[in-house]
């Protein structure tokens, strides 16, 4: 059976010498010379490639992170600028309560200044001054 198998090797060769003989010459200069063609310069190119756009992506992620941390440093110092006013304006509120509570105890003692030293001996004099006549009377 080996000698099957050399015999129709041979066949096939032969036949494809002649094959060979009738294919014009341009034809036969595009395949492939010496061995197998190395790869190695299209790695090369594709690796370059994916580490450009890889470095093109950081790039930009950390002009991302930048921008985003800028941001949050004015919001931040806003915020505090904000939060002080708050505190400025509790402030105040709070001594404008106490100077209205202040105006409210000094309007209650003037009231009762003003009841006591004016209307009471007033009130007392008019009940005097009717209960005279009718002393007199008796």
């Amino acid at each position: 059976m080996l000698r099957f198998e050399a015999l129709s090797w041979f066949a096939e060769s032969a036949a494809m010498d002649e094959n060979r003989a009738d294919t014009p010459e341009q034809v036969i200069e595009f395949a492939p010379k010496g061995g197998p063609r190395s790869y190695t310069p299209l790695v090369d190119e594709a690796g370059e490639a994916i580490i450009a756009k890889l470095q093109k992506a950081a790039d930009l992620s950390n002009e991302n992170c930048d921008r985003a941390m800028k941001l949050a440093h004015k919001l931040s110092m806003e915020l505090r600028a904000a939060e002080d006013r708050i505190n400025q304006l509790e402030a105040e509120v709070e001594l404008f309560r106490h100077r209205a509570v202040r105006a409210e105890y000094w309007l209650q003692t003037i009231q009762k200044e003003i009841e006591e030293k004016l209307i009471a001996p007033r009130s007392a004099n008019a009940t005097e001054q009717t209960s005279l006549p009718q002393d007199a009377k008796l």
